[in-house]
């Protein structure tokens, strides 16, 4: 984006939901496709960033992970660059599910492709280490961590893994009648780890962006006590802006000291391989509230993840060398052939999505205005 009107350098940047459709070519769903719908508008910014939810490598074992997933073949890494993303993170639930080398994999075939890489990798140094991008003279830089790491998929000292932000659980028992409460709590350790490493790179670039992979999947709404306690630790340290993945539906947008908190941003470009008949076998999951919010759209059987999967947006703010001098979001509905499209001011869906997002966000700090085909973030006061 260009300064049109003299003074400091501006630019444009979006942040898109988890990225990684399990179907290719040979399911009948042409690369390409995915993305053909949403690409202008991501071409019309300067940055773009999003998350890496699969592992890409040639290296994968069968009946070696954890989910059948979770590792696709490196030509479906092309979606990446059909995307134009500039940085991404691969801090996710996914990063491990066949291994070590998998994770190695496709961190170097990001790279490879030219865009950067923060959240996971050789060791627990390289995993923290930010991905930085420098436009018209602003640097951006970006970090990544993830609280669902699958077990054993942590980075180490000497172990190849995944930047953690592990946490903590207590239950609050209120009565025979009352529904117990659950508290979560960050790791002291990890909550550490990841503030000196926002300090570390504020002094390097000039607007710090942290994405986490968090919180509660599928229910829209809800966000955990952990996820707020974070991010507000996270902008007191000097970070500008906040983006949560894994949910798989929109949540709640928040103004915490001038900065923005995007607690969701959904999907993006998503399919997996369960089917249509896949069901909750968990009492809780098969009966009540949360089912009236999981049923899976019929029209959506390869993603699976409840009735709003379907709703997502894009990030956006304008950066300058000084901070963050404008947030907002773009509404999108991903269409029954996966593929992300803008919605525009005068589509219903557009108003539906506007309505969606104050829903989402009520009980946070936040005032929405449309501005053309935008829906402008400010705080109420």
């Amino acid at each position: 984006m260009a300064n049109l009107h003299g003074g400091s350098p501006e630019i444009s940047f979006l942040g898109t939901g988890d990225c990684g459709p399990t179907h290719g070519p040979k399911d009948g769903f042409p690369i390409e496709r995915y993305t053909e719908l949403v690409r202008p508008t991501l071409a019309e910014v300067d940055l773009r960033f999003g998350n890496c939810e699969r592992q890409y490598s040639a290296r994968k074992k069968e009946g070696a992970g954890l989910t059948g997933h979770g590792c696709q073949p490196p030509e479906m890494a092309q979606i990446f660059t059909d995307c134009g993303y500039d940085a991404m993170t691969i801090a996710n639930n996914h990063m491990y599910d066949f291994g070590p080398a998998p994770l190695l994999d496709t961190r170097a075939l990001l790279l490879e492709k030219g865009i950067q890489v923060t959240g996971a990798g050789k060791d627990l140094d390289e995993a923290r280490q930010p991905a930085i991008v420098e436009c018209k003279g602003i640097k951006v830089g970006f970090l990544g961590y993830c609280s669902v790491i699958p077990h054993g998929g942590e980075a180490g000292p000497n172990k190849i893994g995944i930047a953690p932000l592990r946490v903590k659980t207590y239950f609050e028992p209120r009565g025979p009648h009352a529904p117990t409460r659950v508290l979560t709590e960050p790791d002291d350790r990890d909550m550490k780890m990841i503030l000196d490493d926002i300090t570390a790179l504020r002094k390097r670039v000039d607007i710090v962006m942290v994405a986490f992979h968090w919180g509660i999947i599928w229910i829209p709404r809800i966000v955990a006590d952990y996820q707020v306690k974070v991010a507000h630790a996270c902008i007191d340290a000097g970070a500008d802006l906040i983006m949560g993945h894994h949910a798989h539906v929109p949540k709640g947008i928040e103004m915490y000291k001038g900065k923005a908190i995007f607690y969701s941003l959904s999907n993006f470009c998503m399919t997996q391989t369960r089917g249509p008949n896949f069901k909750f076998n968990e009492p809780p999951w098969m009966h009540g509230a949360l089912r009236n919010h999981t049923d899976q759209d019929l029209d959506y059987p390869l993603m699976p993840y409840g009735k709003d999967s379907k709703r997502s947006l894009l990030a956006k703010a304008i950066l300058t060398k000084s901070g963050v001098k404008r947030v907002s979001f773009v509404p999108l509905m991903i269409d029954t052939q996966y593929r992300p499209e803008v919605l525009k001011n005068g589509d219903p869906r557009f108003d539906d999505m506007a309505q969606y997002m104050d829903w989402a966000s009520d009980g946070f700090d936040h005032k929405f205005s449309v501005d053309g085909d935008e829906i402008v973030v400010q705080a109420s006061a």
